[in-house]
């Protein structure tokens, strides 16, 4: 469909291109994937983890705005370890998406040697705050999605 929605054509030798592209293209791919696919665990509390995270984006673009518009001085930005209990690459990429796409923190990296997680926060009060809210509210619910042991 896709195919079909960027030639701007429903011409039956595009049909059977994308019809090809599209089943050619995960083949040709699943070499990338060096893991097998996570399994769909629990999607009641997937949902609620989506649906808490929207709610926080949200709430730190009015945040994020507010500092960058009325409080030029005094921002406290800095670097927070985390330490984390969760080891699934899929659940770890998750969280990633999840505290990237949050305005005002970054993922900087999981550190070596380590299971912490190296996260800037760009107006940061509280440490203890971060520590509790990234554990509770975001890991706690991936550990129950991915995690099987």
């Amino acid at each position: 469909m896709m195919w079909l929605l960027l030639s701007q054509s429903i011409a039956p030798a595009q049909i059977l291109l994308g019809a090809a592209i599209a089943l050619s293209a995960p083949l040709l791919a699943r070499s990338l994937r060096p893991l097998a696919p996570a399994p769909f665990r629990k999607p009641w509390v997937l949902a609620r983890l989506l649906f808490m995270s929207m709610v926080e984006i949200v709430r730190s673009c009015f945040n994020v705005s507010r500092i960058i518009l009325f409080k030029s001085k005094g921002v406290e930005s800095q670097f927070i370890r985390i330490p984390l209990d969760l080891k699934d690459p899929y659940g770890l990429a998750l969280l990633s998406c999840l505290i990237n796409s949050t305005p005002g923190t970054v993922w900087v990296e999981q550190l070596p040697g380590s299971n912490d997680l190296a996260l800037h926060v760009f107006d940061l009060h509280d440490e203890q705050w971060w520590i509790d809210t990234i554990k509770t509210r975001y890991e706690q619910p991936l550990i129950e999605i991915f995690d099987h042991e």
